[in-house]
């Protein structure tokens, strides 16, 4: 995941400024807050938005769940892949959790800090070619991100496809991003943190010469490797490296495409002051070589105080300050048919508070902010979940995973 604190752990049990309206109660948990620092120190005040109308509720799916960081599916696939911290891929398969994972990898995987099975992506041809995609970190503590393949059991993975597309050397434990998600170009998409402690002290959010602090674009069409997409934005610069789509994150906590419009939102965690949302809409390149700022910006203030050269940076769509919450938990904007009343708006969370917000991307902006009381799971909101069909799903760090619904 993204959230070990590098800070005082009790702010972030405590929590500041508005909360739930359901108790914490996996509060403990909270010491995993994502990278966020200082909860409420050298904030801003900023308004909560209203709540959202009625008519929405979270249904149970499963519990019993290991911290649980993902949720996704193969297109056109009835069943929920959940990736759990531990090293794990579970099934839920027609409302029941299968007992035997999908994929166990544990003994692989660093799971302290940040660190753990953090991102998983099937590939748009899974039904035909069987591969998906894992980001996770070694047991030295770097990003892998591997290929694998499914085995003649449609339910298990083949445990010896594992090829490492991407091994990516992590100077701290934090920030580790592990985001995955195949865009509307075709493309395998990662999101990478600037490398952890705090500040970004050695300077990654900026640097094309390295792969941290932003997302990766990859080509995984042919039958092994990669390749770096032409049309790259620095592919072929000297001293840049040619996976980068785009630059100056601190730890992007959830990236996705709306499925409808195949605009680019990504959450990206903050450090003492703001937690923002960023939206680079397809038609205006889908972000390709933008700079969002880090660590120049925090959001939309500069990092540390004083002034900055704001030059070419870009401003988030929305944020909050640190009396409200510390880390920023993105999701998805909701295409299913389930609830129609929610329809286009993109749904966020904050780990501490455990609060679930929402806005609508209208004309290059946020419209319609609400935040939503019976969508908050009662604890810590590790990330949130699209099945196949676009429905959308909230996973609690406690084990638990809820669907959202329509209710009268």
């Amino acid at each position: 995941m993204n959230r070990v604190t590098d800070r005082d752990p009790d702010i972030a049990r405590t929590g500041r400024g508005r909360a739930s309206s359901r108790p914490l109660a996996w509060a403990g948990l909270a010491v995993m807050v994502l990278g966020a620092r200082g909860c409420g120190e050298e904030s801003r005040p900023m308004p909560g938005p209203p709540d959202g109308e009625d008519g929405v509720a979270l249904e149970l799916v499963t519990s019993g769940l290991e911290f649980p960081l993902g949720l996704t599916a193969p297109e056109a696939d009835p069943r929920l892949f959940v990736v759990e911290k531990g090293g794990r891929i579970r099934i839920v398969r027609d409302g029941a959790l299968l007992p035997e994972p999908f994929l166990d990898i544990s003994a692989n995987v660093s799971r302290g800090s940040e660190q753990g099975l953090l991102g998983l992506a099937f590939h748009p041809a899974y039904a035909t070619n069987g591969r998906f995609f894992v980001d996770y970190t070694d047991t030295d503590g770097n990003t892998r991100v591997s290929a694998w393949r499914v085995s003649a059991d449609a339910d298990r993975a083949d445990a010896a496809s594992e090829e490492v597309l991407l091994t990516i050397e992590q100077p701290f434990s934090n920030h580790n991003g592990g985001g995955l998600a195949f865009g509307p170009d075709g493309y395998l998409y990662i999101g990478m943190g600037d490398g952890g402690s705090g500040g970004d002290p050695l300077g990654n959010g900026r640097d094309l010469g390295d792969l941290l602090g932003s997302l990766l674009r990859i080509d995984v069409s042919g039958a092994s490797g990669y390749a770096i997409p032409a049309d790259n934005p620095f592919a072929g610069r000297e001293g840049a490296r040619g996976e980068l789509w785009d630059l100056g994150l601190r730890n992007p906590w959830r990236f996705s495409f709306d499925r409808a419009t195949g605009d680019l939102y990504i959450a990206d965690v903050g450090q003492s002051e703001r937690e923002e949302i960023d939206v680079a809409a397809r038609a205006d390149g889908g972000g390709r070589g933008l700079d969002y700022g880090w660590n120049v910006m925090e959001g939309s203030v500069c990092y540390g105080g004083g002034s900055c050269d704001r030059t070419g940076l870009v401003l988030p769509v929305t944020e909050y300050s640190h009396d409200l919450g510390c880390s920023v938990t993105g999701g998805y904007v909701y295409r299913g048919s389930a609830v129609p009343a929610i329809q286009g708006q993109y749904f966020y969370a904050d780990y501490c508070q455990g609060w679930v917000r929402s806005f609508r991307f209208q004309g290059g902006a946020a419209s319609d902010p609400r935040e939503w009381p019976a969508l908050a799971p009662g604890g810590p909101v590790a990330s949130f979940g699209e099945d196949s069909a676009g429905e959308l799903y909230v996973l609690d760090a406690g084990g638990s995973v809820y669907r959202v619904v329509a209710v009268p």
